[in-house]
Formats: structure tokens, sequence, C-alpha cells
């Protein structure tokens, strides 16, 4: 039987080969296949072992962690079980939409441009509260897939943080052609990164509202991405 795993903590292929010596070392454990770039672990075993006892065999070689990605996904293809998952996050976002436009409604006209700095107030503030309630797991799931988290990992410790002040920003109004300057490149570089894991067919749990809430990186990740890179795209554009 093969499972797939996602380790964190790897940074170099010295760490790869140490995961690797320590897990070959378990008896029932055939074949192992690490990639660092991707940090998954493919694993080829006589029976079924435990993830917690393969925690504690890499935790021999280092400060590294083994969550069972295959248990999380069920092996479902994206279909019923998948939107299911996904519920948290069409919920919220029925309520960031309702609320913003209830303030349209309140002030008695409609404006695009206002209506879409209320909502993006609102993704960035629920969005970081997530993250921030556990930093150090959503920077270490960030960093799985994020370009940037990557080549730099305290990134992942300050996203949350960023998306809490533009959050901030959008919700006072404070000097918006700037602060769609800045949701526009953040989201932008964050969608890159999930395009590659999707076009790699690498699966991973999303960290969009870190660990608390398990999600599968999909579609939905990256449509949530560009809807946030559209709507600042669309208040630069009506700056000028």
């Amino acid at each position: 039987m093969t499972h797939t795993y996602q380790v964190n903590g790897m940074t170099c292929n010295g760490c790869v080969n140490k995961v690797k010596i320590e897990l070959l070392k378990l008896v029932d454990i055939l074949k192992v296949e690490l990639q660092l770039d991707y940090p998954q672990a493919t694993i080829t075993m006589k029976k079924h072992i435990a993830t917690d006892k393969l925690q504690q065999a890499i935790s021999k070689a280092g400060h590294y962690t083994i969550t069972d990605v295959d248990s999380m996904m069920d092996h479902e293809e994206p279909g019923e079980n998948e939107r299911d998952s996904y519920y948290p996050v069409f919920l919220i976002f029925g309520y960031i939409a309702g609320a913003s436009l209830l303030i349209q409604l309140v002030s008695g006209q409609f404006s695009t441009v206002q209506w879409m700095s209320h909502f993006m107030a609102g993704f960035f503030l629920v969005f970081s509260f997530f993250k921030l309630l556990n930093v150090k797991a959503f920077a270490e799931g960030y960093q799985t897939y994020d370009l940037v988290a990557k080549a730099f990992p305290v990134w992942g410790f300050i996203y949350p943080f960023i998306e809490l002040l533009l959050g901030i920003l959008f919700l006072t109004g404070f000097y918006p052609l700037g602060t769609n300057i800045v949701a526009f490149f953040v989201m932008g570089v964050s969608s890159i990164g999930v395009v590659k894991s999707l076009l790699k067919k690498s699966r991973f749990q999303c960290a969009c509202l870190g660990t608390i809430i398990k999600l599968p990186l999909s579609k939905v990740t990256l449509f949530e991405d560009l809807l946030m890179v559209t709507m600042s795209a669309i208040m630069i554009i009506r700056s000028f």
C-alpha cells in the first residue's frame, strides 16, 4: 500500500536524506520518495503504519512534522465532498458579501468601489483572524506552496499581520490607492504559488483559514486570491 504525506521543516537536501533514512529504518516501509520543493513523502509499506509512529521516526532526524495527506483528502476527486469541506469558506464569503451590501443599502446609494472596499476589508480581517489563531502552524503550512514563504520562511509569520493591516486600511479608507497596490501584489504573488501547486497536482492543506479549519488546496483557493487581485486592480484603475 502507498500513502502520501506532507512533511514540514525540511530546508535542504540534507534534511530530505535524514528524514528518508529514519523512515526506511521502519521494518514495514518498502520505499520512500521525498521531494523538497513541494515537501511531500510518498511511502510504500507492507502494512499500514500509524502517522504517530512515522512522526516518532522522523523526530529522531530533527524538528520535522509529518501529516497524512491521504486521510485529509480521503482519496476523493474534487466534487461533492470537496464542496462540503469548503462550506466554511462559502459561508464566510456570503456573510461578508451580505454585510458589505447592507452597508450600501443603508447609505441610500450603491457605489461599486465602496462595496468592493468594504468586501475586501471584511475578507482580510476575517481571514487574518483565523491565521492569527496559530501563526506558527499557518506559516509551516503556507511555506509548502507559497513562493515567497518557501524562499523566506519569515514571510509566513508576517503574512497574517499584512492581511490584518490591509483589512484595517480598507475599512478606514486610508490612502486607498496605496492600499490597493499592496493588496494587488500580495495576493498576486500568493496566487502564483497556488497555480504552480495545482498544475503539479500537488495535494496540500490550504492555509487560507489557518489550520483551525482544514481545507484542501484547490481552484477555490485560487478563486479567492484572484478575486482580491481583480477587485484591487479595478479600484486602482478607477483611482486615475
